[in-house]
């Protein structure tokens, strides 16, 4: 393999032949990843909780197989620490190589998990060639994962949003719309049983947590450090007496939650609750043309914002089909594939590319995508407020079931 010149000798380069001969040399490990892949398996770890998002992993998997001679078998989790469970007892057993998960989808508590184990093969994202299309300014969610730097070692392919869903046959006044926690509140105590959340064990149900706590809090930078017993008690000291008002003015007086976001929109669907949430902006739009939400549905968002972040694909440090690994996630990148993942016919997924740095036939792709009046704009949707660190979600999720699941 070529290799680059020693630095003293690049210093005597000008600056736009050094990036030249940098993409040469990146172009050749590309071309030897692209060959060493070629009849490799992936064992891609993702969460299998949609269908939608279950259809289009199958599509990735087909496409990569006729592209490339891959095969990508999705492993369906139920809770993205089953994978990340199995990498530290491989680790623990001496498996160094041969692993058993090849690709993970995860972010949040499981990414510095395995950040801070050394579980992760990277830093890969200089190798990828569609990483170049990433969004690294404005969307610091894709480089920056619940305050944890990434530094190469997982690969953005979707972004996220807190977004509320309504059913304007019943709201029908978009001023009667709660828009803070404190307004939920209010409107909770006039229309008692019909809003709810998850159960917060799942994700979704510690983010509406974690959403309230940032509206609650005077001063919510705390929550960019990680959480220790004295500031975890002082800053969610205000969170407590509010979701104490709540809960008796939930669904089923807050005795019952549903288990999952898909639960929660089954009963807005069934009219047994007026409001709901989800992470996923287009959640709305993509199950209206499912029909599992009816045409009258519409997405909020709070005034001063929602939590948002970004969702990774990250490598174990001994997966067997690196080089299959780093092709799918490439794939995931690709502006073609970032548009499909993006239309409300697929999965809705907002994308994580710079559109500044597509040419104009990649921007037309996002151009053409199906409209619908449940989507939020992107002014709706505002700026994302960073994610805390992800000791809160733990901790939050922990300190709700030890108050309310007796």
């Amino acid at each position: 393999m070529p290799m680059l010149p020693t630095l003293a000798r690049c210093l005597l380069l000008p600056l736009s032949l050094f990036s030249a001969m940098v993409q040469a040399q990146t172009s050749v490990q590309w071309d030897q990843i692209v060959a060493q892949a070629k009849g490799q398996t992936v064992y891609f770890n993702a969460w299998a909780g949609d269908e939608k998002t279950n259809e289009f992993i199958a599509w990735a998997g087909s496409e990569l197989k006729a592209r490339h001679g891959v095969n990508v078998v999705h492993v369906r989790l139920k809770d993205t620490a089953e994978a990340v469970t199995r990498v530290i007892a491989e680790k623990s057993a001496g498996r160094h190589s041969g692993g058993t998960v090849d690709l993970i989808w995860l972010n949040g508590p499981n990414f510095l998990a395995m950040k801070q184990q050394g579980l992760l093969y990277g830093p890969v994202t200089p190798l990828l060639p569609n990483f170049r299309f990433v969004d690294v300014t404005a969307k610091r969610s894709n480089v920056i994962d619940f305050t944890t730097p990434v530094e190469g070692y997982a690969v953005p392919w979707r972004l996220a949003q807190v977004i509320f869903i309504y059913d304007s046959a019943r709201l029908r006044d978009p001023k009667d719309v709660p828009r803070s926690a404190a307004e939920l509140l209010t409107w909770a105590r006039k229309n008692p049983g019909r809003v709810t959340h998850p159960n917060p064990s799942n994700f979704l149900g510690a983010t509406f947590l974690k959403q309230a706590l940032y509206e609650l809090v005077a001063d919510p930078s705390p929550l960019q450090q990680p959480a220790s017993d004295e500031s975890f008690a002082r800053i969610t000291a205000p969170l407590w007496p509010w979701y104490d008002a709540l809960r008796p003015m939930l669904w089923r007086k807050g005795e019952q939650f549903p288990e999952n976001g898909a639960a929660q929109r089954e009963l807005l669907n069934d009219g047994e609750i007026d409001i709901t949430l989800s992470f996923t902006p287009a959640e709305a739009a993509v199950s209206v043309l499912a029909g599992k939400l009816p045409e009258s549905v519409r997405s909020f968002t709070f005034s001063k914002g929602t939590i948002g972040n970004t969702s990774f694909v990250a490598i174990p440090y001994n997966s067997r089909a690196k080089e299959g690994a780093m092709l799918l996630a490439n794939f995931l990148l690709e502006p073609a594939t970032q548009a499909r993942a993006q239309d409300v016919k697929s999965i809705g997924s907002v994308n994580v590319l710079d559109a500044a740095k597509l040419s104009p036939a990649q921007r037309a792709l996002f151009d053409a995508l199906t409209p619908s009046p449940a989507l939020p704009t992107a002014a709706e949707l505002g700026i994302a407020q960073l994610e805390p660190h992800a000791s809160w979600m733990t901790r939050l999720s922990a300190e709700w079931q030890r108050r309310y699941s007796r």
